[in-house]
């Protein structure tokens, strides 16, 4: 192995952001080290294409076994650790609560203290993946929207395991000099994004929608507003953020915000399928027990201390997951 290389650790690797960050660290000549949690149906589909890349290897690991993730610092030294690890879906952290917050929560501290031990003989630096879900259902001050400093008012069990998280993070960074750093993503998309999410379900349905398989769509609030980003986009983000000479909070987003009925709009309009509401259905087992109404985001920080812009906006976002699951369903109906 090059003892120049360095060595990045990612959880959830098999996710729509860890599959993403793993082709930039790798593009970048890091080797990379994938955590996985160990399920009974293969789930890689993500990142199967990596497998073959030498500097790539995949590991199983559970972020509630402090020693797993401890032999796992010891055996590869890393240099930089990206927590993504999360059961990231909203409405199900309310079915799921435990699991949820039991899982972000102690799962960042395990790895908050295998930083700190190993820090001192060899500097480890750490990402944590923050939410925008944390700004619950305050609305910002500001028309450029919430910022790093804006209060916390999380309305999910995901979102108060978020807080947890992210204040523990900053905990660490100042009491143990970590060099640690919290990026408050807001919502960012791709066409690797769970068919769970209300995006990824929109441009799905489209595609099926298009070819003959599918006849209506049913969707629960569609007046809840979200700044889009591009999961490839924020990925980038993360990376600049441990390149800093110290570890800092950021907030990551677009600055604009939309309906779920304007994406439903660009989507459809691009689909050709004429207005959506002749295939839409309300369903309220689609509502959240608590819901966010609007989340925007002001990234001026990373903008002038990352460098970092974003390259695509909403439309261009919708359009690219369309494209993606209009050829997936295509391409399958010319297999079969």
């Amino acid at each position: 192995m090059n003892m120049d290389m360095k060595t990045a650790v990612i959880t959830g690797v098999n996710g729509q952001d860890g599959s993403y960050l793993s082709e930039l660290l790798l593009a970048k000549g890091y080797r990379v080290v994938g955590l996985k949690r160990r399920t009974s149906t293969i789930n890689t589909g993500r990142i199967d294409h990596l497998m073959p890349n030498p500097n790539f290897v995949m590991r199983y690991y559970d972020l509630h076994d402090a020693s797993c993730i401890n032999r796992t610092f010891d055996e590869f030294r890393p240099d930089e650790v990206y927590n993504l690890a999360a059961q990231s879906h909203v409405a199900v952290s309310f079915e799921l609560p435990e699991y949820t917050s039991d899982g972000i929560c102690r799962g960042t501290l395990n790895l908050l203290e295998a930083v700190r031990r190993v820090s001192p003989s060899h500097e480890c630096r750490y990402y944590q993946a923050s939410s925008s879900e944390m700004y619950g259902d305050s609305l910002p001050t500001e028309e450029t929207g919430f910022n790093e400093k804006s209060p916390l008012c999380p309305v999910s069990p995901y979102a108060v395991a978020k807080v947890y998280a992210h204040h523990m993070t900053q905990t660490y960074r100042k009491a143990y000099g970590i060099h640690a750093s919290c990026g408050i993503l807001f919502n960012h998309e791709s066409p690797r994004r769970g068919e769970t999410f209300v995006t990824r379900k929109i441009t799905m349905a489209a595609a099926k929608i298009r070819h003959g398989l599918q006849k209506e769509l049913r969707l629960g609030n569609l007046d809840a507003r979200r700044d889009w980003g591009h999961a490839k986009d924020y990925v980038e983000a993360m990376w600049l953020m441990l390149q800093q000479p110290k570890g800092d909070d950021y907030i990551v987003a677009t600055g604009q915000t939309h309906s779920i009925r304007e994406f439903l709009d660009e989507v459809f309009a691009y689909a050709d399928l004429g207005d959506w509401k002749q295939y839409v259905r309300f369903d309220a087992r689609f509502l959240r027990a608590n819901e966010v109404p609007f989340l925007l985001g002001d990234s001026t920080k990373a903008r002038q201390t990352l460098g970092w812009r974003p390259k695509y906006d909403m439309r261009k976002l919708a359009q690219s997951m369309y494209r993606s699951d209009q050829a997936m369903i295509a391409s399958a109906q010319v297999a079969y």
